[in-house]
């Protein structure tokens, strides 16, 4: 474990952090959180023993063995299976499997493991950078975007073996799902402050906004007794008779501790704007085939509606850009055809495009330039606040901004022009959790079609309501979304399904045998729906006891009653601490709930179709 005492960190007059203490527990699996910009990648640095704080210590066992995952790729050894190998442990040296079974499961085939590292494609040398890393077995493992260049497989198969993690573990990430599936406990940067909650991210956030909100009235509270005193203090300086209460007023005041107003945090707030058509159908592909030496994909044939969220999902280098590409007529098919409405105006998001914004434009020059200068200064500078680039912000040069921040340019683009159809490849790559979830929110919303690579089951499980999917020896359409294509479906090289040989019934057999699971389903969740109901009558009988007590410390504080406002605050942290209890136990019997629904809804659909 780790104990960070009074830590802070500064860049010139900057504040990341300061005077933060927190500890990391035995077994501890902790999700990062905070703005782009906040500190994550620096804390992560100081972990490491790559930065310094500027005060603070960090307190660790002896022989407490760190490992970091860094963007930083260099490779010693002339193949991808000598790389692997060379990070064992030297007790560990003659069992070359431990470190195959790691490549394999990273998405490495048998044909690559003699090849020599820098043959590797980008996305493959980062796989075999956190391969080697894992392989070392620290005992605490540092993070930071670790899904950034992995395929939806690979990532499935990095959250369990994150969750199979015996040491510690600390992560950034923008796919909410992933950290929440993986996460015990969420460690926050937010107003320079670090603060650690056992739980998920949405427990997290409602807890920040919940102190947030109670600060506010506690604030307000105290200015109007404040001015309240000083009204006093005015009137009736001059009054001999009342000097006594006049000066234990001004005293009084003295010792009041002012409280600043909380400054505004923008979040991303942005809107695609719809070109509507008259027909339904905004893009028709019809018999695709693609390739050089062997096709990518043959004969795809899917139409593209008004509505649609179609994401396309696969294993990286299978083909998925290449056929957003032809989707948005950057690439000619070499059999088939794409063909759009003629009224529709398609927005195209490439991650590669990032690099080529011109680095000498700045942020409201790209977002006017996008738009063929149609719009004026004020809604183009409209839409560069809504990609968090205000005031002078907007005049910042391309060329020094972040990945996320020309991530963010390249969306602002999309925004400047009406469209009836997006074409997202990848685009949360460069993106924080905040800005992914208001993309995510902004897809959802947007009337026309759009069609989204991307790996994140946070944006397939709320957004995807048909697939492309590559797997196997051709892509195939599959409508439905993506919790149904897991069930119906899954990926072939999970070996998650159960093996079951059944022999061939009758209907009359079936139909019993279907009840009685049922039945068993029934006796077994029945439980879990009661404890679930009792603890959600709890919660809100706990949130209702707080909003009561909230008021009533309001009162004792209008009426300066401390040692009402001490019993009160003690009653309101019991009730509190009550609260963060029912909503852990409600989230853990949630979550069995669920995982047990799964296996009977699994064997029951699976005896229907013997």
């Amino acid at each position: 474990m780790l104990s960070f005492r009074n830590l802070s960190k500064s860049f010139g007059s900057r504040v990341l952090f300061d005077s933060v203490t927190f500890t990391l527990g035995s077994g501890d699996r902790i999700g990062l959180v905070g703005r782009n910009g906040h500190g994550k990648s620096t804390l992560l640095n100081i972990i490491a023993g790559n930065d310094a704080q500027d005060e603070g210590e960090i307190i660790s066992p002896r022989n407490y063995k760190v490992g970091y995952l860094t963007q930083k790729i260099q490779f010693n050894c002339a193949t991808v299976r000598d790389e692997a190998i060379s990070a064992l442990a030297d007790d560990k040296k003659d069992s070359p499997y431990l470190a195959e079974k790691i490549l394999f499961g990273l998405g490495f085939t048998a044909e690559q493991l003699p090849l020599a590292p820098k043959q590797l494609s980008g996305g493959f040398q980062v796989r075999l950078n956190l391969a080697r890393l894992l392989i070392s077995e620290p005992n605490l493992l540092l993070l930071d975007e670790p899904t950034n260049y992995l395929d939806i497989i690979s990532v499935r198969w990095l959250r369990a073996f994150l969750l199979q993690w015996k040491g510690e573990l600390i992560f950034v990430t923008h796919d909410r799902s992933f950290m929440d599936s993986i996460a015990t406990h969420i460690v926050g940067i937010h107003r320079q402050k670090i603060r650690k909650i056992e739980g998920d991210t949405a427990k997290y956030y409602d807890k920040i906004a919940q102190d947030e909100e109670i600060y506010e009235k506690t604030r307000l509270n105290d200015e109007a007794k404040r001015r309240e005193m000083e009204l006093y203090i005015s009137r009736f300086r001059a009054k001999a008779r009342l000097a006594g209460m006049v000066q234990s007023r001004i005293k009084t005041l003295s010792k009041m501790e002012k409280k600043d107003q909380l400054a505004e945090i923008r979040d991303l707030e942005f809107a695609f704007r719809y070109k509507d058509i008259t027909a339904d159908t905004i893009i028709q592909a019809d018999r695709l085939t693609f390739g050089y030496k062997d096709n990518l994909f043959e004969d795809l044939t899917f139409s593209l509606n008004k509505g649609d969220k179609l994401c396309i999902i696969g294993r990286n280098g299978a083909g998925k850009s290449t056929l957003l590409k032809m989707i948005a007529g950057k690439l000619a098919p070499t059999k088939g055809f794409v063909r759009g409405h003629n009224e529709a105006e398609c927005g195209y998001f490439e991650q590669t495009n990032i690099q080529s914004l011109p680095s000498e434009s700045t942020v409201e020059e790209e977002i006017a330039r996008s738009a063929d200068y149609k719009l004026d200064r004020t809604a183009v500078r409209t839409i560069c606040a809504s990609m968090l680039f205000s005031g002078d912000d907007a005049l910042k040069k391309i060329k020094i901004l972040s990945g996320g921040e020309k991530c963010r340019v390249m969306l602002g683009r999309i925004l400047a022009t009406p469209a009836s159809c997006l074409l997202l490849d990848e685009p949360t790559n460069h993106l924080d959790m905040d800005a992914s979830d208001s993309l995510m929110e902004a897809l959802a919303e947007f009337e026309g079609a759009v069609a989204l690579v991307t790996h994140n089951e946070s944006f397939l499980n709320n957004l995807a309501n048909r697939l492309i999917v590559f797997q196997g020896e051709r892509p195939f359409l599959f409508e439905g979304t993506y919790r149904e294509f897991l069930e119906k479906i899954g990926w072939e090289d999970e070996d998650n399904k159960r093996e079951r040989t059944p022999a061939k019934s009758n209907k009359k057999e079936q139909r019993k045998a279907r009840a009685d699971l049922l039945a068993e389903k029934n006796r077994a969740l029945k439980p879990l729906a009661t404890e679930i109901e009792q603890l959600e009558n709890d919660i809100i009988m706990c949130e209702d006891s707080i909003n009561t007590l909230h008021a009533d410390i309001e009162v004792a504080t209008g009426e300066a009653d401390g040692k009402l406002l001490n019993s009160l605050g003690i009653e309101l942290a019991k009730v509190q601490d009550r609260l963060d209890e029912l909503y852990n136990k409600l989230n853990d019997t949630t979550v069995l709930y669920d995982k047990k629904s799964a296996e009977f809804e699994e064997i029951i659909n699976e005896s229907s179709q013997i």
